[in-house]
């Protein structure tokens, strides 16, 4: 009876059957894709840390398991393809709604905890768009599967195709996609394909008057939403402000901006601020870029050499370099300095810049530094690895005996606040003998680490060379040495460097003020 029934299945042509295995790869590459490009463009509003990829992660987890079982119930109640491809359609049709409504809905899950606004926001933007995506598999396994001797072939030929697809995705994605193109472009042409696949199946397989009719309505509809999206995108954070730069790379979106009477350049990286340029004065506008140069020349015996993990837009090593400084920058972004070439002064040829990541250059590198510079960020917080007792120990290395670290830094000495700066200030009194921490103000934290068995109190300075409107900040920020207890703070190691939960609440503040004054720029 079984055999009489499985022998009076349609049978799928091979022209279907190979589309089907192209939808399977398609699909599957789009999941990632998504996935990937979901965290990068929430990454504005709630930060990189693992709170914004738990969730991205999670929720696409959620969605794939429930669309395998939506998938799973709607093929047994009808093995129509059309089920399927008005599914894919739907998918496309909501990720480019999705990119229109992104900053409203962002900024409305910020009134929520990082935790938990990351993944609301993940939620309403990607799960329903990556659950029917996921009935893909199931469908097309009910569809081809025409005897049970063979469906455990059929399972793993499509897994393996679906599985190379999301290979494929991941790739594009991390390096053509983002470093080539805005992230919103990238949701849009994703959502186009899979509009290129469902008016391919309904052309050729499934021709009717209805079903073109229902393509077209969702593309219209779509088009509309995406360039709403797009032109959205393409305006964040440039309203009074002439953009002369947008650039996507694998770290962010970054802008120049500039006011409309020319005083003032902005460098933002996704859409957050990071340095701040008088172009008629040819000086920075931020209090950091004075505090790493003023600090390491207050604090450092002599200032002959030195190492500058991140680069910024070069302005602090080029100040250095312009002091005959011998000056080596590891920057992880290859983009950046042809920004600040272009548009903050800054001569590549001036340093010697090293592509990479901060930790693999001190553990590869054999040079002995007069000072190194710690200024690397990711938004609103330096990356986790760069803050650990073993890489301040490779940092240690570097150093000639009476050598020198600043660390620009975000913190707070208020107690329940605290603890990241008393992590860092443990962290590296268990790794150098001497320690000065400046507090800026605003959150903003420098340190100074050396093994000089007591460093001096930083000599008073002429505060001339800083730029009229941030000078008594510089001043202040120069002279405010404070003391962090270091009760409520921890030895930060690679193993266990847990800075992003027990610093979630400040970091939160930091990253939703930052977000926050994207709406009046």
């Amino acid at each position: 009876m079984n055999s009489n029934s499985e022998e009076s299945k349609p049978t799928i042509s091979q022209g279907l059957r190979r589309f089907l295995y192209l939808t399977a790869a398609i699909t599957g590459g789009i999941i990632l894709i998504v996935e990937i490009l979901g965290a990068k463009m929430l990454s504005p509003f709630f930060g990189t840390s693992h709170f914004v990829w738990t969730a991205q992660i999670a929720v696409t987890l959620l969605s794939l398991a429930a669309g395998y079982y939506f998938g799973g119930w709607l093929v047994d109640r009808s093995a129509n393809l059309k089920r399927l491809y008005l599914c894919i359609l739907l998918a496309g049709l909501y990720l480019c709604l999705a990119l229109a409504v992104l900053r409203p809905m962002a900024y409305l899950c910020l009134n929520f905890s990082l935790a938990l606004g990351s993944i609301l926001a993940s939620l309403f933007l990607f799960f329903i768009p990556l659950t029917l995506l996921a009935v893909t598999g199931p469908f097309v396994i009910r569809v081809l599967t025409q005897s049970t001797q063979t469906v455990g072939g059929q399972v793993g030929r499509l897994s393996a195709i679906s599985t190379v697809g999301s290979v494929l995705g991941t790739v594009l994605i991390g390096y053509v996609l983002i470093p080539f193109a805005p992230n919103s472009v990238t949701l849009v042409v994703s959502a186009g394909v899979l509009f290129a696949v469902v008016t391919t199946y309904f052309l050729v397989w499934h021709r009717t008057s209805t079903n073109l009719a229902q393509t077209g309505t969702a593309l219209l509809i779509a088009i509309i939403a995406g360039s709403i999206g797009i032109r959205i995108d393409a305006i964040s954070g440039t309203r009074g402000m002439n953009e002369l730069i947008r650039r996507n790379s694998n770290f962010g979106l970054m802008q120049v901006l500039e006011s409309k009477d020319g005083t003032k350049r902005y460098y933002l990286n996704d859409l957050l601020t990071q340095n701040i340029y008088d172009p008629t004065t040819k000086q920075s506008l931020t209090v950091f870029t004075y505090m790493l140069h003023d600090l390491a020349e207050a604090y450092a015996k002599k200032t002959d050499t030195l190492l500058g993990i991140g680069l910024g837009v070069g302005i602090v090593p080029q100040q250095f370099a312009d002091e005959d400084v011998a000056v080596d920058v590891v920057e992880i972004n290859p983009r950046v300095g042809g920004i600040g070439q272009e548009f903050f002064g800054f001569d590549p040829e001036a340093v010697n810049i090293h592509i990479g990541d901060g930790r693999h250059f001190l553990n590869a590198s054999s040079k002995q530094y007069d000072v190194i510079l710690l200024d690397a960020f990711l938004g609103d917080s330096s990356p986790s690895h760069l803050m650990t007792q073993e890489c301040f120990q490779s940092i240690q290395t570097r150093l000639e005996t009476d050598g020198v670290l600043v660390i620009n830094s975000f913190g707070y000495f208020k107690p329940g606040e605290d603890f990241f700066v008393s992590s860092l200030a443990k962290t590296l009194k268990s790794v150098f003998k001497s320690i000065k921490i400046h507090d800026g103000g605003h959150g903003n934290v420098f340190f100074v680490a050396s093994d000089q068995k007591n460093l001096r109190a930083p000599r008073t300075r002429d505060f001339s060379h800083a730029h009229p409107l941030i000078r008594r900040s510089v001043q202040i920020a120069y002279e405010n040495i404070v003391d962090s207890s270091t009760e409520r703070g921890m030895i930060l190691r690679d193993d266990y460097n847990p800075v992003d939960f027990y610093d979630a609440g400040v970091r939160e503040g930091i990253r939703k003020s930052l977000a926050l004054s994207m709406k009046s720029k």
